[in-house]
């Protein structure tokens, strides 16, 4: 059975996926009117705003060491949503989501342990595959090394976002990770986006942020105090099944029967995953 820690991070990494995909609902809407570049930096600008305001992070909190990697953090978390996004611009949903898992798939066989290392992740590659049907879509090769890129900096994001979480009290590294991805997004795609955007898009966009990423991110932070990065990178093969069962429930979008089977197959291995997934060493109280 699993442990109660087991339980409760994959609960949080669940409702982090939830909130993902709510939030990916919203961010459609907005393509239209200011690219999928500016949908990304008007998340990561609003969340850095938002974590700077609630939690007020004070030099107390941090070391240099651990002050140094929640910068890291932050643009590597900038690098996943502006690569992700640009992939998105040229080669299907389902596609890019199926190269971006490779990340956290990688993830969960390198850091898993013993013969059954392979098993929940195997599981998940293939549920995954039958979910996104990646073969059915004509292929960019730039969008292709724009998702590949993204799988790598996820991979990044999981290892890093555990090790800020063991270190920093709280979610005080996420009031620096996320100020630090929302200056990279404005250096980067600002210029070319701050000029379409309206009062009206960003008041969009703070609701986008709280959903996209503020909420989930805090809950993955949480989520990797209570789980391996392995259990935590299969546990994310859950996030397209709930894309199309939230397609199914809001858009009236059809599974068949390869999406029905692939969605039987990740929450085999989510539920695997969290069976198996509690860390050994818990996090220091004072930190967790």
């Amino acid at each position: 059975m699993p442990t109660d820690q087991a339980r409760t991070g994959a609960l949080m990494a669940v409702a982090a996926m939830l909130c993902v995909q709510l939030g990916l609902a919203v961010a459609v809407t907005l393509i239209d009117d200011i690219g999928v570049e500016g949908v990304a930096w008007l998340r990561l600008a609003w969340a850095g705003i938002l974590f700077l305001i609630i939690v007020r992070p004070r030099r107390t909190a941090f070391t240099r060491n651990s002050f140094l990697m929640c910068v890291v953090l932050g643009v590597v978390t900038a690098a996943i949503t502006l690569l992700f996004m640009a992939a998105l611009d040229r080669i299907p949903l389902g596609t890019a989501s199926a190269l971006e898992f490779l990340g956290p798939l990688g993830v969960a066989v390198a850091r898993g342990r013993g013969r059954g290392r392979w098993a929940w992740p195997g599981l998940a590659a293939a549920g995954v595959l039958l979910l996104t049907e990646p073969w059915t879509g004509a292929v960019d090769p730039v969008g292709v090394a724009f998702a590949l890129a993204a799988a790598a900096c996820w991979a990044g994001y999981i290892l890093l976002t555990q090790k800020v979480g063991d270190a920093v009290a709280g979610i005080n590294g996420l009031a620096v990770s996320m100020p630090v991805a929302g200056l990279v997004a404005t250096l980067t795609v600002g210029p070319t986006v701050i000029e379409r955007v309206t009062p009206h898009i960003l008041l969009i966009g703070l609701g986008l942020a709280v959903l996209l990423p503020v909420v989930p991110f805090a809950l993955e932070l949480l989520a990797l105090r209570r789980l391996t990065t392995a259990a935590f990178g299969t546990l994310m093969a859950l996030e397209p099944a709930f894309a199309m069962l939230l397609g199914f429930v809001v858009l009236d979008q059809v599974p068949g029967p390869f999406g029905l089977v692939g969605i039987c197959l990740v929450v085999a291995a989510g539920v695997g995953a969290a069976r198996t997934g509690a860390r050994a060493a818990p996090v220091p109280l004072e930190v967790g």
